[in-house]
């Protein structure tokens, strides 16, 4: 696989997990919300392929074109604009995985796809847990 392609799954790996890993935080620590929590968990320790070395050496953040943030990234209102910020992120970035390892793995992309889906179903589970407590 090429390089530039390594380096598109390794960014949206990152993006995918560290968007995950804020959510599962936020219902672990704020809300103490152990099924949930698990539930993120479980998905995290799902977003792995099996190309570590190669994907940490086509990493090139010196050479990224977008690695500032925008103003838009920069401010969140509360804790449910941080939640929505980081289901989108990760939402994205699992749909970006899904169509780039088919060029690997049907059964890669199939994980992604899965993630994907079960994000969507728990941002509705989350938000309105979130949104009842406000």
């Amino acid at each position: 696989m090429n390089k530039n392609n390594l380096r598109l799954i390794d960014a949206n790996l990152n993006r995918l997990r560290e968007g995950i890993r804020v959510i599962e935080d936020i219902f672990r620590y704020i809300y103490n919300d152990k099924k949930n929590a698990s539930r993120l968990k479980q998905l995290r320790h799902k977003a792995r392929i099996d190309l570590n070395d190669d994907l940490l050496s086509s990493r090139d953040i010196r050479n990224d074109v977008l690695k500032k943030s925008i103003s838009s990234e920069q401010n969140r209102e509360d804790l449910y604009s941080i939640l929505i910020a980081n289901f989108k992120r990760a939402q994205e970035s699992a749909r970006v995985l899904e169509e780039f390892t088919k060029l690997i793995s049907v059964k890669d992309s199939e994980n992604f796809k899965y993630i994907r889906y079960e994000l969507y179903d728990l941002e509705i589970v989350l938000t309105n847990i979130t949104s009842n407590s406000k």
